[in-house]
């Protein structure tokens, strides 16, 4: 009688276990069941897209169409992969990704041939077979997919997620992004400011002179933090502040003007468009480039 019971117990809570299981939802199977996004335009309207066809408006707006194919497969597949991440993580009922940098951008298709012009067949179905050869693909670190961050040029490295998001993330740490280089146009940039426009932006006190100590430089050559006037600021937010390509920076000031010369454009976390640009040219493949960005990832496709 005993043994009856036992038995009974086993076989209920082996059901318990199996349903509970086959209740959760993992990333594998959630691409079966949300086949669209909600995207919230500029215009501030809520529109849902298939994924598949936001990611041609995606890779239109984030990469030039004019760059090598493995390097536009491999943003297709980074852009699905953050746009995956968003739908799951999102708690936000109206929306699930933002159309800008805020996120990511996207274009429509008559953007595209205001973008293109003549050019708009030829680019739109380079794109479209770029999305298209990577169908689904995404990846994944540890079974979960991962938030793909990205950027246009690195200044020589990548950057720690943590240095500048101040979010650890295992799969994005420092590397080298030797194809980012100043053989690429705009890869040292000047910009010019009047002194008195530099402290105003600053909210500087006093702008008789201008002092600048205690430069923190990252593992990456960019600046985490330093002392302007004694005051301190963090690298992300003086190019915030002066709306700078990068944190990899230096001041030089000359009478009543400040000359700022940045290295490399964006935030630095993540995979380089433009590395992944030189990686194709050099003949790696897109899985190859984006295995050199994200660090130990698995690329599959959701089915």
């Amino acid at each position: 009688m005993k043994n009856k019971i036992l038995l009974v117990i086993v076989v209920i809570l082996s059901i318990i276990t199996l349903a509970v299981v086959g209740s959760k939802k993992t990333n594998h199977s959630f691409f079966d069941q949300e086949k669209t996004i909600k995207v919230k335009t500029k215009e501030e309207k809520i529109e849902e897209l298939k994924i598949e066809e936001y990611l041609i408006g995606v890779l239109a707006a984030e990469m030039p169409a004019s760059f090598e194919s493995e390097a536009l497969k491999a943003q297709a597949v980074a852009s699905r992969s953050y746009a995956m991440y968003k739908i799951i993580h999102n708690q936000n009922e109206e929306y699930d990704i933002l159309s800008n940098v805020t996120n990511q951008s996207y274009i429509t298709k008559e953007e595209m041939q205001k973008k293109w012009k003549n050019n708009y067949d030829f680019y739109f179905t380079k794109i479209s077979n770029a999305v298209k050869e990577t169908e689904k693909e995404v990846m994944f670190y540890d079974d979960e997919i991962i938030e793909a961050f990205y950027f246009a040029m690195s200044n020589g490295s990548t950057e720690d997620a943590q240095t500048v998001f101040g979010q650890k993330l295992p799969y994005i740490k420092a590397t080298t992004s030797t194809w980012d280089n100043d053989s690429l146009n705009n890869f040292l940039v000047t910009t010019t400011f009047p002194k008195d426009k530099f402290c105003e932006l600053l909210k500087l006190e006093s702008c008789k002179s201008i002092h600048i100590d205690n430069i923190n430089y990252s593992a990456s050559h960019r600046i985490r933090n330093l002392l302007i006037n004694n005051k301190e600021f963090l690298g992300t937010e003086i190019r915030s502040l002066l709306n700078l390509r990068s944190t990899d920076f230096e001041i030089d000031m000359d009478n009543n003007e400040v000359f700022i010369t940045t290295k490399g454009y964006g935030h630095g976390v993540g995979m380089s468009q433009y590395g992944a640009n030189g990686m194709a040219k050099e003949g790696y493949n897109y899985k190859e480039i984006l295995s050199h960005y994200y660090n130990d990832i698995n690329i599959n496709k959701m089915v």
